[in-house]
């Protein structure tokens, strides 16, 4: 069992930026590919960003390429998003997902593969 506590969401202006971090609880974080989705209201929930057990993999979505960037620390059982250049469109509730068992890029961009969930932090983006 993992649980996902995430923060770091806020309001900010177009152009700005910030961190959200994704806290895992137990001992075997390590062990799960990680993942970052965001769902706007009236909207399904999108695939953002994955990260591999290792951090030496990740995939980002093409709406936040080059602008958002994934991370994590296995030490301190955390993932992040980095978010920078934020735009409107990117306001949404942000959630952070563990998937237990090996998938291929594509499987990760969707909601299916992955266990464990936590209950979101709000980014809203003003213009």
């Amino acid at each position: 069992q993992v649980q996902l506590v995430e923060s770091g969401g806020g309001l900010v202006q177009a152009g700005g930026s910030l961190r959200l971090s994704c806290a895992a609880s137990g001992r075997t974080f390590s062990t799960y590919t990680m993942g970052w989705f965001r769902q706007a209201p009236g909207k399904e929930r999108e695939f953002v960003a994955a990260i591999s057990r290792s951090g030496s993999g990740t995939y980002h979505a093409d709406s936040v390429k080059g602008r958002f960037t994934i991370t994590r620390d296995n030490a301190k059982n955390t993932v992040y998003l980095q978010m920078n250049s934020l735009r409107p469109e990117d306001t949404a509730v942000y959630y952070c997902a563990a998937c237990s068992t090996f998938r291929t890029t594509v499987v990760l961009t969707t909601i299916a593969p992955y266990d464990y969930w936590g209950q979101g932090t709000q980014v809203t983006v003003s213009s």
